[in-house]
């Protein structure tokens, strides 16, 4: 049983863990609002963008002349999984719920005899992937010195996701994320960015689509969007992921105040009962040398 100076030192120490997750949480409140307002602001523009390359691509179906990174390599041999995670722990499930995923993806692939080649967003993800693939990492990216993302950072990653294409290292392009849906909700995402893959497009869609000639040819503009469309859904990943992140570490952060402050009241309570055992044996011993005498 620990003694009562052990107690009191225990309760102290969960006091300053307290004090430390509860600032956390406010931290993360009070960046998820801005973050969480980027990934909403972001959402119509590259939904609007899927639209458009959606219709253009439905107009040029079996196209021979279509660009690759519409039309693919005709091959699905060589898979590259853009992993995004946070740069950071202390935010529950957030990223062990992106790697479940693309590990899993990873798995089923290897076991289908394809080959799978890695590159991570992200410290944590790196950090835990390597464990397993290490040697299907092909690189490593990180932004931890960033303070805002912006469009670079995305841009970054497309660059390198669509040189490797350009030079013929894979033949699909998965990208792995947390959609934010709420504070306490985040949904881990794989989107296939190469060849662009796109939802169903209506029928008001084709209709709407119907109604416009398109200068350059709709072959120029497909060459100029679609590079353009693998930052901006990577761009979105990431913002998405930013604001994941916050609202998870935020909902982490609250349970673990709550939780020390319930160790504090079992360990006051146990405090208070050794010290109360002390006393009362300190009177007995007390009362039975007076009655000796």
């Amino acid at each position: 049983m620990p003694s009562l100076k052990d107690l009191k030192n225990r309760i102290a120490s969960v006091k300053a863990t307290q004090k430390i997750t509860k600032a956390m949480k406010m931290v993360a409140a009070a960046k998820l609002r801005r973050a969480q307002e980027a990934a909403e602001a972001a959402r119509p523009y590259a939904e609007r963008m899927g639209k458009v390359l959606a219709s253009l691509s439905a107009a040029n179906a079996g196209n021979a002349e279509a660009p690759l990174l519409l039309s693919g390599t005709g091959k699905d041999q060589v898979h590259l999984l853009v992993v995004a995670t946070g740069e950071r722990g202390l935010a529950g499930g957030f990223n062990s719920s992106i790697i479940r995923l693309a590990r899993d993806h990873a798995l089923k692939l290897l076991s289908e005899g394809k080959t799978v080649k890695i590159l991570t967003v992200g410290r944590k993800g790196n950090d835990i992937l390597r464990r397993s693939f290490r040697e299907n990492i092909v690189d490593y990216i990180t932004f931890r010195e960033v303070k805002q993302l912006s469009f670079v950072q995305a841009d970054e990653v497309a660059s390198k996701v669509l040189t490797m294409f350009n030079a013929g290292e894979f033949d699909i392009a998965t990208l792995f994320y947390a959609r934010f849906q709420s504070v306490i909700s985040q949904v881990a995402t794989a989107q296939q960015i190469i060849p662009a893959k796109f939802n169903d497009v209506s029928a008001s869609d084709n209709a709407s689509a119907a109604l416009y000639e398109y200068e350059p040819s709709e072959e120029e503009i497909l060459e100029d969007l679609l590079p353009k469309n693998v930052a901006i859904q990577i761009f979105r990943a990431l913002l998405e992921n930013n604001a994941s992140f916050y609202g998870a570490q935020m909902s982490a952060m609250d349970n673990a105040t709550r939780n020390a402050g319930d160790m504090i009241n079992r360990l006051t309570l146990s405090y208070n009962r050794q010290r109360q055992a002390q006393i009362t044996k300190e009177l007995i011993e007390i009362i039975s040398g007076a009655e000796a005498l």
